[in-house]
């Protein structure tokens, strides 16, 4: 049996076709039970969209007064739109065809999800560590290791635990090498990102299992491992019931990152000193200047077989996100031992563009996406400012991205939440394809990380 005529195949092409058939059944509402009634609700939908899209942008671009008009008009569209049909006696109809979209979009969805489940991260059978050593932040995450009585609990289990002082600065690499020193077989940080990589690069260097414990603000690392951001305490588990994932650490300069490592407009956001106490915000802030033009250092970014020129904006990912998108604050890498940095540049050359950028996200002429072991980053600058996991530098061009396939053994609960599956794009050419039985083929060059 051929891969068209699988059970995954004839599941994925009955659900392309419920997809298209129910798409069909919208537009058909529109025009059978509203009449010429359906092209208004085509109209006034149309236009709705349009003046929520411009909402959307000026919040997004612009500060002040303006981006409060924009929140007000993204909101007030489609409310303004509901009230018309109302008044107009078209609901009904708006809402058959509202909920048949709703229905081909879920179809869609899980047409194009049919078959693409992707391979896990490949855990194996670990001993139980018996001299592990636990740095801890107290100050990490709002005092998540005071309030999740971290430090008894890690006793308890027989961990040996090194509290950081956060009055003092501490060279906690050093501190790392001095417990590998005193013979610890185990490596564990409760912190930040930063923290974290510094500390798993010791790990790895002795090849030693690392544990995290997802005790920092946003812990994006302890995330894309699958691991429970809101109890910190279930990642001791794996002290006593554990298993091992090989991961790869990313370097800058020689430096070590779990995370990201940003550029341009990126890198501003993280240098504010607003940051630290209010991302989110610092993010939606330094957005207008992203989107509208960068009057910073343009960016060259070039790998093996790619050249990037002009970036406003860098961000390299050890290993890629599934949905790169400018202003997502939760995205996920749903594998990190794929051998492979990610990359995502931003150049906008107009409005329209940015516009692009800040709506479609992956899908915008002014993104560039892909992959590469390695990345070169140059300016017409001596010293650019650069991000590496939050952590605010200055390093001199040209500046050096690599990965280092494998070479973290990191220590997980066998019981953990585990990361979810990253919904697919939906690409109605593509549903099209799958529906006629000729699915296209997933794999896109330098802009997709397949094994």
């Amino acid at each position: 049996m051929g891969p068209t005529d699988s059970g995954t195949a004839v599941q994925g092409r009955l659900l392309a076709r419920l997809a298209l058939t129910f798409l069909l059944g919208a537009l058909v509402a529109l025009v059978a039970v509203a009449g010429r009634g359906g092209l208004l609700i085509v109209a006034v939908g149309v236009a709705c969209l349009a003046a929520a899209a411009a909402g959307t942008w000026w919040v997004l671009s612009s500060h002040g007064a303006l981006r409060v008009a924009g929140a007000l008009i993204a909101v007030a569209a489609p409310v303004a739109v509901l009230v018309l049909y109302i008044r107009a006696g078209l609901w009904p109809a708006a809402l058959l065809s509202v909920a048949l979209i709703a229905a081909a979009a879920l179809c869609a969805r899980s047409a194009l999800r049919v078959g693409r489940e992707p391979q896990r991260m490949r855990a194996v059978a670990a001993t139980a560590p018996r001299h592990p050593v636990l740095i801890m932040n107290p100050k990490s995450g709002g005092g998540k290791v005071g309030r999740f009585g971290l430090v008894a609990k890690a006793e308890a289990l027989g961990a040996k635990v090194v509290l950081l002082d956060p009055s003092v600065r501490t060279d906690v690499g050093r501190m790392a090498r001095l417990a590998v020193a005193d013979g610890a077989d185990l490596l564990g940080v409760a912190g930040g990102d930063g923290t974290q990589a510094t500390v798993a690069a010791v790990a790895a260097e002795h090849d030693l299992p690392f544990l995290v414990i997802s005790a920092g603000t946003r812990n994006h690392f302890a995330m894309d491992l699958g691991l429970d951001r809101d109890a910190p305490d279930r990642c001791l588990d794996a002290l006593r019931d554990g298993e091992e994932l090989r991961v790869d650490l990313g370097t800058v300069d020689g430096r070590p990152f779990v995370n990201t490592v940003s550029f341009g407009v990126y890198a501003q956001i993280v240098q504010s000193p607003e940051y630290r106490d209010a991302k989110a915000g610092s993010s939606l802030d330094a957005l207008p200047d992203l989107l509208r033009g960068y009057s910073g250092h343009p960016l060259d970014a070039r790998t093996a077989t790619v050249r990037l020129e002009a970036q406003q904006a860098l961000l390299i990912s050890n290993n890629p996100y599934a949905a790169p998108h400018p202003a997502a604050l939760a995205a996920r890498r749903p594998r990190l031992d794929l051998g492979t940095l990610g990359v995502v540049g931003i150049h906008v050359a107009n409005a329209a563009q940015a516009a692009q950028v800040a709506l479609r996200g992956a899908r915008a002429s002014g993104l560039n996406v892909l992959t590469s072991p390695q990345v070169v980053v140059d300016a017409d600058a001596e010293v650019i400012p650069v991000a590496v996991d939050g952590e605010a530098l200055q390093l001199p061009t040209p500046v050096t991205c690599a990965i280092r396939p494998g070479a973290l053994r990191v220590l997980v609960p066998r019981n953990r939440p585990g990361t979810p599956t990253a919904a697919p794009p939906l690409d109605w050419l593509e549903l099209l394809l799958l529906a006629l039985g000729r699915p296209r083929s997933a794999a896109n060059g330098t802009d997709r990380a397949d094994d």
